[in-house]
């Protein structure tokens, strides 16, 4: 079987008009009675499974955060490997983006990327820069594989670090140039730039080119979806990841969670559409 490639399965969405990201940040607590069952493993799976059968039609990607995962030990692992490989059945040709935000020394990493692509089976990973591309050379030498990089977070401490000063520039400019000018030898790297900070994201938009930027918080965090979009595109018209997790997943608390989280889906990818045409 033919090995799967992030950017080419990411490539072939945008030119479709896909751009949109749904987050599977499925918190058991907020999973509706109604798609509940006595194993939280199938709970999650099961509550996945329709989410996914209900908005393929408007995505991109599909991106699991493994917290809402790990906090249930064995059934949560379970439920988040099963979830990939259904989104590979149902939707072969959607890339899966597993949130992690990984980053240790060498060694470790090389496990945690056998974790990621070998065991869940995802597509893509988010990683921290903070150690080096040194460091993350386990995750970079895997050409088939996405390494996206944290470069100007959503939260609103993200200045605390990310603002300092390094050779006359931002620390979140010199990682987006780090990474266009030296990490992506593969062409397998992407940036994280928070939807609250259009700005910002224009300028690391100028400075990497078409590189991938996967952009979470247009949706709960408040992002302004217009100005994401402009200041976010590439120079093909495509290149961005929107990101919506909690505004899709728990549209509705009743037996019509599927059918709210498509209407939401649908909602936001035509805005989007329509965005890109201005």
């Amino acid at each position: 079987m033919k090995e799967r490639n992030f950017q080419q399965l990411l490539d072939a969405r945008g030119r479709l008009g896909k751009f949109l990201c749904v987050g599977l940040d499925s918190e058991f607590s907020r999973i509706p009675l109604s798609a509940r069952t006595d194993s939280i493993a199938d709970s999650i799976a099961g509550f996945n499974r329709a989410i996914v059968e209900a908005t393929k039609d408007f995505v991109c990607a599909y991106k699991p955060n493994v917290a809402f995962y790990e906090a249930y030990g064995d059934e949560g692992y379970s439920a988040l490997r099963r979830t990939v490989l259904d989104i590979h059945t149902i939707v072969p040709d959607v890339p899966v983006i597993l949130d992690a935000k990984r980053a240790d020394i060498g060694s470790t990493n090389a496990n945690y990327a056998k974790m990621a692509f070998e065991y869940i089976q995802a597509d893509a990973i988010t990683v921290h820069p903070y150690l080096g591309g040194e460091a993350l050379l386990p995750f970079l030498t895997r050409a088939e594989k996405g390494v996206i990089v944290l470069c100007r977070t959503s939260n609103l401490g993200a200045g605390e670090f990310q603002d300092l000063l390094v050779n006359s520039e931002p620390l979140y400019r010199f990682v987006a140039r780090r990474v266009a000018s030296k990490w992506n030898k593969n062409g397998n790297c992407g940036l994280v730039v928070g939807a609250t900070y259009p700005d910002e994201l224009h300028e690391v938009r100028e400075i990497v080119g078409d590189m991938p930027i996967l952009i979470p918080g247009i949706g709960a965090q408040g992002g302004d979806l217009q100005k994401v979009v402009s200041a976010g595109r590439d120079s093909h018209g495509r290149g961005i990841i929107l990101s919506s997790s909690r505004g899709i997943l728990f549209a509705s608390d009743g037996v019509d969670f599927a059918e709210a989280a498509r209407r939401e889906t649908e909602k936001l990818h035509t805005l989007i559409s329509q965005y890109m045409r201005i």
